[in-house]
């Protein structure tokens, strides 16, 4: 598969572009364009400085970066989250940290890089990686509007979770 076009303008200053970590990686590493604290039970945009023109019948969607999801209370609020192609604003990385409590008391903010999830204030710092963006081509839809959907396909049955475990 060949690769795509994606236009970025940079609109901070000292900003780090997305990139693969790996050859193989489906996703680009994308960081934070300046420093933010995010408190217990806090949600925030933090910027990334970068403004894309994506191709149309494509999306990029934001996805956690695993080291994050697994060793933090940091989560992608809206994952995956979808950049459209007619987005030509700043993109924001939306992020909750799901701390009840500040456990780290009186003591400094814990860093994006903590093991353990810890809870408590995080500050993510200029330059951190924070998630990451995927391309996705987004073929169009085409609602047709019928007297019923059993009829169509196949019904596996049950409703949510009936599949089991």
């Amino acid at each position: 598969m060949g690769e795509i076009e994606v236009f970025v303008e940079i609109v901070r200053e000292g900003v780090v572009l997305p990139a693969y970590a790996n050859p193989w990686d489906a996703g680009m590493d994308v960081c934070a364009a300046c420093d933010v604290l995010i408190p217990p039970g806090q949600t925030v945009i933090i910027p990334t400085g970068l403004k894309l023109a994506i191709p149309e019948g494509y999306e990029i969607q934001v996805r956690p970066r695993s080291g994050i999801s697994l060793n933090t209370p940091l989560r992608i609020s809206n994952s995956p989250g979808t950049i459209d192609a007619g987005y030509r604003d700043e993109l924001g990385i939306i992020m909750t940290n799901t701390s009840r409590e500040d456990q780290a008391g009186d003591s400094e903010p814990l860093p994006v890089s903590s093991k353990g999830n810890r809870q408590g204030t995080y500050f993510i710092k200029k330059g951190d990686r924070i998630a990451q963006l995927v391309l996705a081509q987004v073929p169009r839809m085409r609602l047709c509007l019928v007297d019923s959907v059993k009829r169509i396909g196949q019904d596996r049955g049950g409703g949510f979770g009936s599949t089991g475990v």
